[in-house]
């Protein structure tokens, strides 16, 4: 049993732009009062499925069953990571504290719990009354929060309408970025930092005005209840960065409302910028710099599991006759990039630029799993900053212009390195690249 000072490593990160490390690696099981008790703190029985919540919030409850909160516990990605951590001789239940809370204090999901044997209410994730049966927040990171079975359904309305079915009460903290950060800023037991949204957004130009809930819960007006008065409600899609995996949803009007929404976020979150020379000089080595920007004012670019996530430069030099005379940034046959992940051109892409964060082993190599790793190196870019980076490829004798070069900036989820190491190759078809800016510029040659 481990009880680390977990508040103490969360804290140690702020105002860094990595991370630190981890020291000494975790014990072989996890316990944490809070979050992950050794007896179950609450009964799952006390809790109610959002099946029932949709008998007087259909519109709320048609929205979250499509929202990676609905799929928490579902997702193949997470339950395949729990399966190979626990294949390692690991504690299984870490990641279930935050992907189903209720689950995890509720003794389902002691270890060596099987997924197809826990109870619905657990399947259901972080579902209606994982967040509105709250009570408090206690701190910013892991489940930070205490849960009440037995409480009142808290909502953002400072005078909660009544309710004929359960109590109300007002819950101030639903509305504030500290209720998201008790699940979205994550700490491994060994103490190293994976996740620091919340962090990041609490050295941001948008802190304080500007919440979490501001992009991923925007507000509408509508009815809480069909009989309800129309008043600000805040959509329940809770939009992220990832598409459903599960293949449950068949239709494709929901999938494309749902990518949709997806593209809506990413769009005008970071830009790409070329800065050229007047012109290239055929047989000598030509200047290109590229400026990206993080246009986000909460969080870094990118945020969340970065470790996992891929921003990258893609930046390509064709001739006059469209023929390729340099790039970077190209994926692989098999859709990796040319890093030391790809299986079929690894290390072949020297120029190669990703932003994001590498998780480390003891010995400060690049590690893919963040259980086995020891430390934690970033290079996301901050809220509302931008970064120069510089590319001198070799242009040949001969060559006609004019060039034309372009860069673009491209995000993807997840690698299919990963899905494939997973053993979930049926997935890779889904991890799709999004472009999210490109710009393009003629360049007139002269002879060297």
């Amino acid at each position: 049993m481990i009880a680390v000072g977990l508040a103490g490593a969360l804290a140690g990160c702020e105002g860094s732009s990595g991370f630190e490390d981890a020291g000494e690696s975790s014990a072989e099981v996890y316990e944490d009062p809070l979050s992950l008790p050794a007896e179950p703190t609450l009964d799952p029985a006390d809790f109610d499925s959002a099946e029932v919540c949709a008998g007087c919030h259909p519109t709320h409850a048609s929205q979250w069953q499509y929202s990676r909160h609905a799929r928490s516990m579902r997702d193949p990605v997470f339950q395949a990571l729990v399966e190979r951590r626990r294949s390692e001789g690991l504690e299984d239940s870490f990641c279930v504290q935050c992907h189903s809370a209720i689950c995890a204090r509720g003794g389902a999901c002691d270890p060596g719990f099987a997924f197809d044997a826990l109870p619905d209410i657990a399947l259901e994730g972080v579902t209606c009354e994982s967040c509105h049966k709250v009570g408090e927040l206690v701190r910013p990171f892991n489940a930070g929060f205490t849960l009440d079975g037995g409480g009142p359904i808290r909502g953002p309305s400072p005078v909660p309408p009544e309710s004929p079915y359960h109590a109300t009460e007002h819950g101030a903290h639903l509305e504030k970025s500290d209720f998201c950060a008790s699940c979205h800023d994550v700490v491994e037991p060994s103490g190293l930092v994976l996740e620091r949204p919340f962090l990041e957004w609490l050295e941001s130009p948008a802190f304080p005005e500007q919440t979490c809930q501001s992009c991923h819960m925007p507000s509408y007006t509508g009815s809480a209840t069909p009989w309800g008065p129309e008043r600000e409600l805040h959509r329940h899609t809770f939009t992220g960065v990832d598409l459903p995996l599960e293949g449950d949803i068949e239709d494709p009007a929901v999938l494309a409302m749902l990518d949709a929404q997806i593209e809506a976020l990413l769009d005008g979150a970071a830009s790409v910028e070329l800065s050229l020379p007047e012109q290239a000089v055929a047989g000598a080595e030509l200047d290109i710099g590229v400026r990206v920007t993080n246009h986000i004012a909460g969080h870094a670019f990118p945020t969340g599991s970065t470790f996992m996530r891929q921003v990258w430069i893609e930046l390509e030099v064709r001739d006059v006759h469209q023929a390729l005379v340099y790039v970077t940034g190209g994926l692989d046959a098999a859709g990796d990039l040319c890093d030391r992940w790809s299986t079929l051109a690894p290390n072949t892409d020297p120029d190669l630029v990703v932003i994001g964060s590498t998780l480390l082993d003891e010995q400060g190599q690049p590690e893919l799993f963040s259980w086995r790793a020891h430390g934690h190196e970033s290079n996301a870019l901050a809220p509302m900053s931008a970064r120069d980076y510089r590319f001198s490829p070799h242009m040949p004798g001969g060559l006609e212009g004019p060039l034309t070069i372009t860069a673009r900036l491209h995000f993807r989820a997840l690698p299919p390195f990963l899905l494939r190491e997973l053993g979930l190759d049926e997935l890779v078809d889904l991890a799709v690249v999004r472009d999210l800016d490109s710009d393009v510029v003629l360049l007139p040659v002269s002879e060297g």
